[in-house]
């Protein structure tokens, strides 16, 4: 079984009482996670209120509250590649995911995460991520390797003064009839709820787009994405009408099978820079990790 090191946590609405328990809670908030394993985590004390006491099956619904559990799965798939970190000091990690291993614990993934490997290689249990990147995605994910400065990073992020370039080989229908874009428009959750869509209203969510190179109907792309949306440079791509080579969920949903290892999609966080707002240094990261289109 795999058992995440951290606790996840979850928030607790102020919307009154409307449940009679927390199991009750718990099940329907959760409803991919049968009410007996519950059950069976809150009889074995295995979650906690925010005093770090544990729970009983009859506890009432505590409202504008947080319960910590440990995620848990019964059989975890092992990812085969392994991450490198770039660069280590007491406020900062930076580390080079590969792709198919999740930033933090998702779905079967509990211990096959970047958190968890970072947290077991360094012995820094206070490890918290400061962006995400897809888990199919490769490349840089700055990490908080301090809880007294991690505002300070987040903040960066939050107000724009992060710039990431990616790189990415798509489908090329080579008749786009220019090498740059600005591509704006409004993203929002679509169906199924991890899928994102385009729609009317508001921009949220712009990137640049530059063509590198084509060949045999496959491009090299450099994208800078000038916000921060789920999905948002595979679903951009796919507007042009370049989906990424192996994306399953753009232009079109794809059945869901066991990942195929030598199927990566074919995204890759670059290159981050910014100014470290502790030392005020500029700072420039780069992935030995690159893409290639096909020779020839």
């Amino acid at each position: 079984m795999g058992i995440a090191l951290g606790t996840s946590v979850v928030y607790l609405p102020d919307t009154g009482v409307p449940y009679p328990t927390l199991l009750v809670f718990l099940a329907e908030r959760f409803p991919k996670i049968p009410q007996e394993t519950w059950i069976e985590r809150i009889t074995a004390g295995k979650v906690l209120t925010e005093e770090g006491q544990p729970i009983t099956l009859e506890t009432t619904y505590l409202p504008d509250k947080r319960l910590f559990y440990y995620r848990e799965v019964v059989e975890e798939p092992v990812i085969p590649f392994q991450e490198e970190i770039l660069f280590h000091n007491e406020h900062l990690l930076v580390a080079c995911k590969p792709p198919f291993l999740p930033v933090t614990p998702t779905g079967p993934y509990v211990r096959e995460t970047l958190i968890n490997r970072l947290k077991e290689r360094t012995g820094n249990p206070f490890l918290s991520p400061i962006n995400r990147i897809d888990r199919e995605t490769s490349g840089l994910v700055l990490v908080s390797a301090n809880k007294t400065s991690r505002g300070a990073y987040q903040k960066l992020f939050m107000d724009g003064q992060v710039r990431k370039t990616y790189l990415a080989i798509a489908y090329f229908p080579e008749d786009l009839g220019r090498s740059h874009w600005l591509v704006e428009n409004r993203i929002e959750e679509g169906e199924p709820w991890f899928r994102m869509r385009t729609c009317d209203g508001t921009v949220n969510a712009r990137s640049l787009i530059r063509l590198v190179q084509a060949t045999k109907g496959q491009a090299l792309f450099e994208l800078d994405p000038l916000t921060g949306k789920k999905h948002q440079l595979r679903l951009h791509l796919s507007g042009l009408g370049c989906p990424i080579i192996h994306d399953r969920c753009y232009p079109i949903l794809l059945e869901k099978k066991p990942d195929d290892f030598s199927r990566p999609l074919q995204l890759l966080s670059k290159k981050i820079e910014f100014q470290d707002p502790i030392n005020g240094k500029e700072m420039v990261f780069e992935a030995m990790r690159t893409l290639s289109l096909p020779v020839g």
